[in-house]
């Protein structure tokens, strides 16, 4: 029965992912409605590669410009992702067909490249770069067509057609560099239903475009900056040689087709996800680890316990035959304070702070607030969110600390408000100056930064220290059992109890339940793909919770039952063991999936991925550190103790 509940909440949490995708649009994302012949403006948002993770501008290269440059204001998220949106030269009107027209000013006079920038164009093609543009908001994309099929019947029948994100800058055959110079656009509009007197509205639903590689002499052009296409099989591409000056023509096409598709789901050709098998593969694989744990554990740990409890509460008369063993003997000792108490609630803290912004943020993005349409949208609500959870973090740490026999806690808070971030801030400031040593367009800009550190010691330094305050001013938390003055032996700990073992134990079963998550994370984050299947995403959140906690009180058992009372810091570590496994993943990761060679790009993705690992530590770690906390009260409250 409780499978058909679990199966049954899955279907729902897709249903609502579907319809939120489909329909549910945040205010101030309002469609536009254009007339015929209503300018549709074209800009540019950035250069991105895989193979190199620097995001560069558009005008870093030498495309054509319009008269006057204006970038659009932008939210701190677009910031971060490097995204500079920008006007270009490009004049499209709605439901107006353009041939070929030549983009810069004079048509009779080509481009001319010097060396340097033709060496750049040759470079940047080389290291793979793709251009995205928008229209309307909605980013362009390439369609590539391939048969899906093998059999030679199926061939003529069935194509499978994906889309690239934007498109590729150029190409490269032998040892030559080709420019993609003509762009076809294929523009996609909705025709809205209006009364018979009014005129039609239209609005923007897809935008695609077809690069193409044309040779100066193949692409005629008039006095009227009209341009005429050469036939297909006879024209030879754009060759880009970086030793001399090139000459080149920029020229575009535009052509508009009417579409079925509505407004609200004019971003589904992006999101269409072709794997939603795996994930729904991934869930149950991540269901059954879960119910396999909480099987093993009721059974163990119910069973024995009992059993434990039950002898120990006995009468005393059998007390003389049986001698203590196990958790009952350190009870003295259980709850005896660990070393190094202010940093182990700081971290506490922290992860906190990170539980609670991770929770929103995946719950509001899976009801479809920060759906892709509004970029940069996530980074940001992410970033105000993790200052504003302060309060809860800094709560948590005060009352831990408190418990621990803490006394300063204005340190204390200090602490907890400092250590994690400075981490953060600290790496991500060091990975920043690389990258402006590159001049791209993925260095956080001075005033950025400065505002960031402004919102830490403004928002988020204040809040922690409140939370704190309150924190430790309240009661700490009750220990059922007192602690004896002398600390008893610790005995020989067999091998499997090491510290290292247990994290490669524990780390397993929570990874095993997220990695297929995880990959899609990663390909979102490093080769350019959208994520958007954050209803999964909260499922999958939700099992790490479960099977975390789960673990770790079976670690702690174990290690209680060894006569080993030192289990404060050793829960943390172990409980955060499955960060171990993402950093392996993610090492995996960089030697099969991607093509980086650099050494910039490889010091970039290690650098955000010992950050992504740090963060996924203290999130797992403090998931388990609680839920061992409550797991060693209850038991020890269980039995009497004279």
């Amino acid at each position: 029965v409780s499978f058909l509940q679990e199966r049954l909440r899955h279907v729902l949490g897709l249903l609502m992912l579907l319809h939120s995708t489909d329909s549910f649009y945040v205010p101030g994302v309002a469609p536009i409605n254009f007339h015929r012949n209503d300018p549709v403006e074209i800009k540019a948002v950035k250069l991105t590669s895989s193979r190199t993770q620097l995001p560069y501008e558009y005008y870093s290269l030498p495309f054509c410009q319009p008269s006057k440059i204006t970038y659009k204001a932008e939210n701190l998220g677009e910031v971060l992702r490097g995204d500079r949106i920008v006007n270009t030269p490009f004049q499209v009107s709605m439901n107006v067909e353009k041939k070929c027209e030549v983009l810069c000013n004079l048509p009779n006079k080509p481009v001319t490249l010097t060396v340097e920038q033709s060496k750049l164009i040759a470079e940047r093609i080389r290291e793979d770069y793709y251009v995205h543009l928008i229209a309307d908001n909605l980013p362009v994309a390439t369609r590539l067509e391939f048969y899906s099929n093998r059999e030679e019947e199926e061939k003529k029948k069935e194509k499978d057609v994906q889309f690239e994100h934007g498109y590729r800058l150029g190409f490269m055959d032998g040892n030559k560099f080709y420019l993609h110079n003509h762009l076809s656009f294929i523009l996609y509009y909705h025709r809205e239903d209006v009364e018979e007197s009014q005129e039609h509205t239209y609005r923007v639903v897809r935008f695609e475009v077809i690069p193409q590689s044309i040779k100066l002499e193949d692409l005629k052009a008039d006095e009227k900056s009209m341009c005429t296409l050469p036939e297909a099989t006879g024209s030879a591409p754009q060759e880009i040689d970086p030793t001399k000056e090139n000459q080149l023509l920029f020229t575009y096409s535009v052509h508009w087709e009417e579409s079925d598709i509505k407004w609200a789901s004019r971003w589904d050709t992006y999101l269409t996800m072709s794997d939603v098998q795996i994930h729904w593969f991934s869930i149950i694989n991540s269901v059954v680890v879960v119910f396999f744990l909480s099987g093993i554990l009721s059974m163990i740990i119910i069973r024995t316990l009992r059993k434990d409890i039950a002898n120990y509460n006995k009468e005393d008369d059998i007390e003389d035959t049986m001698e203590e063993s196990g958790w009952k003997l350190v009870h003295g000792d259980v709850f005896r304070p660990p070393q190094y108490p202010m940093i182990l609630s700081s971290l506490l803290g922290s992860g906190i702070q990170l539980f609670c912004m991770i929770l929103i943020v995946i719950f509001v993005a899976m009801l479809g607030m920060l759906s892709p349409s509004s970029r940069g949208a996530l980074m940001t609500t992410a970033c105000f969110l993790f200052m504003f959870m302060g309060v809860f973090g800094g709560f948590f740490a005060g009352r831990l600390y408190r418990t621990l026999k803490g006394h300063r806690w204005k340190k204390g808070a200090f602490c907890t408000a400092t250590l994690y971030p400075g981490v953060v801030f600290g790496i991500c400031f060091v990975l920043n100056c690389f990258i402006w040593g590159k001049h791209s367009s993925g260095a956080v800009p001075f005033p950025t930064m400065v505002a960031l550190l402004c919102m830490w010691f403004g928002i988020s330094l204040p809040l922690v220290y409140l939370g704190y305050y309150f924190g430790f001013r309240k009661q700490p938390y009750d220990n059922p059992v007192r602690t004896n003055q002398i600390p008893r032996q610790i005995p020989e700990q067999r091998w499997y109890m090491n510290k290292f073992v247990g994290i490669l134990m524990a780390g397993i079963l929570p990874f095993g339940a997220m990695f297929i998550e995880l990959f899609f994370i990663f390909s979102a984050i490093w080769e350019n793909q959208f994520y958007y299947l954050f209803g999964f995403l909260f499922l999958v959140f939700i099992i790490l919770v479960v099977s975390c906690s789960q673990i770790s009180i079976v670690m702690v058992y174990f290690q209680l039952c060894a006569e080993d009372y030192r289990w404060w810091w050793r829960t943390f570590l172990v409980s955060g063991g499955s960060a171990f496994y993402v950093l392996i993943y993610a090492v995996f990761y960089f030697v099969n999936k991607l093509d980086i060679v650099e050494f910039i790009p490889s010091l970039l993705y290690f650098g955000y991925t010992a950050l992504m690992v740090l963060s996924f530590w203290l999130l797992t770690g403090t998931i388990g550190f609680y839920a061992a906390y409550m797991f060693v009260r209850k038991i020890y409250a269980a039995v009497k103790i004279d």
